[in-house]
């Protein structure tokens, strides 16, 4: 069972952004009643970052039951960024939050939509008193590594070929409630073994993957 993971790539467009102002973008919770045309439309935008497409039943498990976690961003009525969350125990230690999947149009890169959509989804899971946020990116995706770590998120740990196109990620987690080291707080999973050390070549995919409910094909 390979697992759902950060769907993300906020690198600056290949051609100039839109000649648009920040303000006219506008951001909206996922709304059941338009189910129809917002999970198309988000469908639509994820995919175009993924070599294998998601299967539908993977957006209705984040979205049926953390629909009040995933946010839409629009211009002129056009969908040009999503989020897609979740929030729930994690070994019995933490609430974790986890950013699962966040695609921004290329053309409209560059404009701060994939921060202000993470920053969004972050205040709803504090909301609900979430301790921590998780969430995993490929690590030879620079521009969204630095697009967390300007978030908060430290790097928790390396995971040695953690796609199924055989890339490795790294973890990245955001602490919200204190600045105990993980270690102390029994959160970080192997922190002794693959806290972030070049070398490894042993696999952790199939134990991490089966922490994650759906099957997919996984990029950063």
């Amino acid at each position: 069972m390979a697992a759902t993971a950060t769907t993300i790539d906020p690198t600056p467009p290949s051609k100039a952004p839109l000649n648009i102002s920040r303000d006219a973008i506008t951001y909206h919770p996922w709304d059941p009643q338009q189910e129809p045309l917002q999970l198309s439309q988000i469908r639509k935008l994820i995919s175009k970052d993924l070599s294998e497409p998601y299967s539908i039943y993977v957006y209705r498990y984040f979205l049926y039951q953390w629909g009040d976690l995933c946010y839409i961003a629009m211009h002129e009525g056009k969908f040009v960024g999503c989020v897609v969350s979740k929030l729930e125990p994690h070994r019995n230690v933490a609430l974790r939050g986890y950013i699962a999947m966040l695609a921004v149009e290329e053309e409209y890169r560059g404009l701060g939509i994939a921060s202000k959509l993470v920053r969004m989804a972050i205040d709803a899971m504090i909301e609900k008193d979430a301790d921590e946020v998780a969430l995993e990116t490929e690590i030879s995706n620079t521009a969204a590594i630095k697009l967390y770590e300007r978030l908060g998120f430290l790097r928790s740990k390396r995971l040695h070929r953690y796609y199924l196109n055989g890339s490795s990620a790294f973890r990245l987690i955001l602490y919200l409630k204190n600045h105990l080291p993980p270690e102390e707080r029994g959160i970080l999973e192997d922190a002794g073994c693959c806290g972030g050390h070049d070398g490894h070549s042993h696999d952790h995919a199939e134990h991490e993957r089966s922490e994650q409910p759906h099957d997919a094909h996984m990029i950063g």
